[in-house]
């Protein structure tokens, strides 16, 4: 299985006027990913996700030049079988060999942002090879499912306090029984925020999960304000609520309140989530699969959130091939309890693949399909490749 070519592919496609939506980050009319793909000498092709944005919309030319020009040269030639040495090789540069013999990291300077999201996108396409190879889904190689169905939860929840409470009904009325919605910086004031989630837990009752997000725009105060202004609607958890900058910060806020707090999304590598429990700023564990490092990363965050009894529910918020991936390291995990399902949108994750991406009455079915189980839509890659 040795690799003859890595390329990567920017894609930027339109959200249609009717599903775009407005958040701390503007007025969403595209939805961007990098798509990388991986090419044997055989010509079998594995695909997988490097982002540039945690959000929807982000230039990912870097991804693409990082991907191409940095990553393919040293992975020509290997075989794509040896994924973590691969990992240990792409995060440590030129004093690889030093890691491989002495057991402990050499990085690269670039040993955060650009560098390891494309490494991400790189080690997905390598799980994605490897699981077709020996025709069975990358939850398996990963030692199988802790879970035949998992619950998902609807993401998205942007309308006021008029309208948030018929945009989750939207979502549970497709058989949904968690939610997610934004506040923040986006709802200009702390109380606006407070007012929104109260009238979101008036619109759904008592029962439905309700998880609230600003990412990351609260200051600490506002953030001990918003806590304690939606102590009495019971939210699952309360994630990002200041700048991921500040560790120390979220930790505060932590303490200050009973809410569950969920970080993570905006974190590379193990070493970035292991501060954020350090800290003791975390109930919930976020890897992204396209940020993180890939599979092989997220696994190990997996394995941290086991060990410190904190729940893992990774970011899936992106294209078909980071959620599938994410879907993956959730089953496999047995600190996961739920799934992130996007609900706003979002054409990379059901207009990119052939495959048709479901959660049947809010729930998520183990994958059955080899390696991620998703191919691209290679017309829909030409159209809007950039």
């Amino acid at each position: 299985m040795k690799i003859a070519k890595v390329e990567a592919y920017w894609l930027s496609c339109p959200i249609p006027p009717a599903k775009q939506h407005r958040s701390d980050y503007g007025l969403l009319t595209d939805f961007d990913m990098t798509l990388v793909v991986v090419t044997l000498e055989d010509g079998r092709q594995g695909f997988g996700e490097g982002k540039a944005a945690v959000g929807s919309s982000g230039a990912c030319s870097s991804i693409v030049t990082c991907v191409e020009k940095e990553l393919a040269p040293t992975l020509i030639g290997m075989d794509a079988r040896n994924i973590n040495e691969i990992w240990e090789r792409l995060y440590n540069g030129t004093r690889d060999h030093y890691a491989l013999k002495r057991g402990r990291v050499f990085p690269i300077l670039g040993n955060r942002g650009i560098h390891i999201a494309a490494m991400s996108g790189v080690d997905m396409a390598l799980w994605d090879l490897l699981g077709k190879d020996l025709n069975v889904p990358i939850v398996q190689l990963l030692g199988g499912a802790m879970r035949p169905k998992m619950e998902a939860y609807a993401s998205g929840g942007w309308q006021d306090a008029e309208g948030i409470g018929e945009q989750l009904r939207s979502y549970t009325d497709k058989g949904f029984k968690a939610v997610k919605m934004r506040v923040g910086v986006m709802d200009d004031t702390v109380a606006n925020s407070v007012a929104r989630v109260k009238a979101a837990r008036f619109a759904l009752g008592p029962d439905i999960k309700i998880m609230a997000d600003a990412h990351g725009t609260f200051s600490v105060p506002e953030a001990k304000q918003f806590c304690r202004g939606v102590e009495d609607s019971n939210l699952y958890w309360f994630e990002e609520p200041i700048s991921p900058d500040n560790k120390q910060g979220t930790a505060e806020v932590r303490k200050s309140t009973c809410t569950p707090i969920a970080a993570g999304e905006s974190e590379f590598t193990r070493f970035n989530i292991r501060e954020l429990i350090d800290h003791r700023a975390v109930d919930v564990i976020q890897p992204d699969c396209a940020i993180i490092g890939g599979i092989t990363e997220a696994m190990r965050v997996a394995g941290l959130a086991a060990a410190y009894q904190l729940e893992l529910a990774p970011h899936c918020w992106g294209s078909a091939f980071s959620f599938m991936a994410g879907v993956a390291v959730a089953f496999a995990s047995p600190s996961a309890a739920i799934i992130e399902f996007s609900s706003g949108g979002n054409p990379m994750m059901y207009d990119l693949v052939n495959e048709k991406i479901t959660a049947e009455e809010g729930m998520m079915v183990a994958p059955t399909r080899p390696g991620l189980g998703v191919t691209p839509d290679w017309d829909f890659v030409k159209e809007y490749r950039q």
